[in-house]
């Protein structure tokens, strides 16, 4: 008979899978989140900061921003310690993973094809030429990120640049404000890593083994969501892929699905470890809440990002950040920054119990950014209004 796991169970599986349960590993800092993560996604908005950097700070607290940035891109020639790539979306990535992108960087290669004109050959041939000769580059010393403004009018630099990013011809191996910095990948990636020895299935096998360690535990679509796996063969052959990852089938309790875990998190349910929960606020774009049906399965809770939704039909917010609390997502703040005050423009609480989990929350993130004070704008349900200034007023 097969594991049978409760969803409370499944939910603390994923938490501890996650860095949210348990001790924060602060020893292994920001590159430990990275490597337990195995893919933190990249955004350009920045409210209360970027998401890149909330993520680490929702796992260990108040570590240092210019930490997250060293960790993340900086490195001596030849060793670079990340990089970025298209995984569940655009990611910085452990750069031990590098082999395991020679399945998406060869589509990309393929896809090449029917941009292989003259022009286009010779832009890139350009950029590989002026890499080699000047070092490593942003887009505009390169020619310029786009004709006019608007992201929809890439230069041809821009255009052909990315395509090498795609393809595995140059690599982003910093970034100079929110600028990518472009170099040849045999002048930062280890030597022992550059390579694309690995075959398609076996890069599908490390993600899908990937997955299941950063989620605990999940269904084909939470698994294969992770890093994108949305091909017909990936879907058609999971069954296959999850054993040979060394994922184990399970069951759970309210779910009308199949699921698989990892071996790992599975002896730690089996050990009864406990510990401590983290209160944080999330970013919109944290890995534990990727995949919304896997969000709303496991937490009960609508997510859905509206910075792109008309101002007049958001319901909670622009950059509506969750709040987890004692492993449960129990609100929802939209922060916003007016010098050194943090203001929550909207504060939605599921019940009177997230008050004070919320000011906590609150609290933390407005010292974290250099704010020495939080104001309160709209709190749903008002009648939690006075309660939550009252939190805050006495933190």
């Amino acid at each position: 008979m097969g594991t049978t796991l409760s969803a409370d169970e499944a939910r603390s599986a994923a938490l501890r899978a996650q860095g949210l349960l348990g001790a924060a590993d602060r020893r292994s800092g920001v590159p430990g989140v990275l490597r337990k993560l195995g893919a933190v996604q990249l955004d350009t908005i920045s409210v209360l900061a970027r998401s890149q950097e909330l993520v680490p700070f929702a796992r260990l607290g108040s570590i240092g921003r210019d930490a997250v940035h060293s960790a993340y891109w900086s490195h001596e020639p030849g060793a670079a310690r990340t990089f970025e790539y298209w995984s569940h979306a655009a990611c910085v990535l452990p750069v031990e993973e590098w082999p395991m992108m020679a399945v998406r960087r060869r589509k990309y290669r393929d896809r090449d094809g029917a941009w292989n004109h003259s022009a286009g050959v010779q832009a890139k041939a350009e950029i590989l030429g002026r890499l080699a000769d000047e070092g490593p580059l942003t887009t505009t010393e390169l020619g310029g990120a786009r004709r006019t403004p608007g992201w929809w009018d890439w230069s041809e630099a821009k255009v052909a640049v990315e395509h090498l990013l795609a393809s595995g011809e140059v690599v982003c191996v910093e970034r100079r404000g929110w600028r990518r910095v472009y170099d040849l990948p045999e002048r930062a990636i280890p030597g022992h890593l550059l390579h694309d020895d690995m075959d398609d299935h076996a890069c599908r096998v490390r993600m899908v083994a990937l997955a299941g360690k950063a989620l605990g535990v999940g269904t084909k679509a939470d698994l294969l969501d992770y890093y994108r796996l949305k091909t017909q063969q990936s879907v058609a052959q999971f069954a296959g892929l999850a054993e040979e990852a060394g994922l184990v089938p399970v069951e759970v309790t309210g779910w009308d699905q199949k699921a698989w875990a990892d071996p790992e998190a599975l002896a730690a349910l089996e050990a009864g470890l406990g510990g401590r929960h983290r209160t944080t606020l999330l970013s919109p774009f944290d890995s534990l809440i990727w995949f919304r049906a896997r969000t709303e399965r496991m937490f009960g809770f609508t997510h859905r990002l509206e910075a792109y939704v008309p101002k007049a039909k958001r319901v909670h917010g622009y950059f509506s950040m969750p709040l987890l609390s004692g492993g449960k997502l129990v609100g929802r703040a939209d922060p916003a920054r007016e010098g050194k005050t943090l203001i929550a423009r909207q504060v939605t609480l599921a019940t009177a119990a997230a008050v004070e989990p919320m000011a906590r929350a609150l609290l933390e993130a407005s010292a974290w950014v250099g704010c020495d004070a939080v104001r309160v704008e709209t709190v749903e349900p008002p009648r939690l209004a006075a309660t939550l200034h009252g939190a805050l007023a006495l933190s």
